[in-house]
């Protein structure tokens, strides 16, 4: 069970670092949101991953998880959720500013701004 959380982690790790370095703005917004998605999952089995035990120790309960990764990960979707939502609101602006949604597009100069002849 370790391995495959292990990999699922590495996998949206690459994937999501793979779009951040894409140049247009909803990749980079959809690798944003995998590297949260990773480090969600990478919180949430740092908590020791149990099937079927309580989260709070009980009398006569030996096996419980621990509530504390449970508790950051649900604090870390709502901080993403609204993290994505500012970042998609200011792409969105960008786009509709410039009809473009290139990340690191350079202003064209006019030619007799830049001091070429024509």
């Amino acid at each position: 069970m370790e391995f495959l959380l292990a990999s699922a982690i590495g996998v949206m790790t690459a994937a999501g670092i793979y779009l951040v370095l894409r140049l247009r703005t909803f990749p980079v917004i959809l690798g944003i949101s995998l590297l949260t998605y990773a480090v969600n999952v990478f919180l949430f089995t740092s908590g020791q991953v149990v099937i079927g035990a309580p989260p709070v120790l009980r009398d006569g309960v030996t096996v419980y998880t621990d509530p504390l990764p449970q508790a950051l990960v649900l604090t870390a979707i709502v901080i993403s959720f609204g993290m994505t939502a500012v970042v998609v609101m200011i792409g969105l602006g960008a786009f509709l500013g410039s009809n473009d949604d290139h990340v690191d597009d350079q202003p064209e100069i006019a030619d007799d701004q830049a001091g070429g002849t024509s």
